[in-house]
């Protein structure tokens, strides 16, 4: 797809991922909506980059189908909207259960049926879900977030087979560390020796990659962490094994208590 002139949605554009994301889209000729709760943030960023600001909370349900249907004439989805799903299960609660299934799964699925709904109508349009390498490998007290992100790759990679041949593209990008923004900048996190993390202008080149190339599915990480995602599809346990033998699950032990107040 040729970025140029095309009009596009992009979720959770507060944070450093979803602002790098609307820069670059913005540098490629795009006409941007963007979402996001704080309007504080939302509006002078859509105020740069000659955009449109559509504040609203992807956790509830209203919101959602406000968005869906100011937006419905977009070409171009991106669902980058998410929040920290780690700490232990049971230390949730039912309703911040729902905050996080709701915002990081629930919230794109439904975006992509509605305003996919235009798209396979024109027969033109794509639709790019920010996932995470969390949606291939496992950590300790991660079982929500991998859920969401396990999921959101799940479907993103069976909706493609049912809407490409209609003409409307879906691609899955999915970093891992990020530096200067994401869950483990935010956390704090020292990460294990010798993973590189990459940097928000990374996503948002992938973001520009998946669509004008068709992508089903881009990973935005060093070899490494590529490779350890890879062996964790092929061989969970082994792969387990191997990321405590690298301080993985102490990273996912912090996180996990530095992103409490999120819940």
């Amino acid at each position: 797809m040729e970025l140029r002139g095309k009009s596009v949605l992009v979720t959770g554009a507060t944070g450093g991922l979803g602002q790098a994301i609307a820069r670059r889209l913005r540098a490629e000729g795009c006409e941007l909506t963007l979402t996001g709760r704080r309007a504080d943030l939302l509006e002078p960023l859509a105020k740069d980059v000659n955009g449109t600001a559509l504040v609203a909370d992807l956790s509830t349900s209203d919101d959602v189908d406000r968005v869906a249907a100011a937006c419905a004439e977009v070409d171009i989805l991106v669902a980058n909207a998410g929040v920290p799903g780690n700490g232990p299960l049971e230390e949730y609660t039912v309703e911040q259960l729902d905050r996080v299934l709701d915002v990081n799964l629930r919230s794109p699925i439904v975006l992509t049926r509605l305003i996919g709904e235009r798209m396979l109508e024109r027969g033109h349009g794509h639709v790019v879900f920010i996932s995470s390498l969390s949606g291939k490998t496992t950590t300790p007290v991660t079982s929500l977030y991998n859920a969401t992100k396990f999921g959101l790759r799940g479907f993103a990679l069976a909706l493609r087979s049912d809407w490409v041949p209609r003409g409307v593209g879906v691609s899955c990008v999915n970093p891992g560390p990020i530096a200067g923004a994401g869950m483990f900048h935010d956390g704090g996190a020292t990460l294990p020796a010798g993973v590189k993390p990459r940097t928000p202008e990374d996503v948002a080149a992938a973001v520009v990659r998946a669509v004008v190339h068709n992508k089903a599915e881009i990973d935005v990480a060093d070899l490494a962490t590529r490779a350890g995602a890879t062996l964790a599809l092929l061989a969970p346990q082994t792969a387990a094994r191997l990321g405590k033998f690298v301080g993985a699950d102490k990273v996912a032990y912090h996180l996990a208590e530095a992103h409490k107040d999120k819940r």
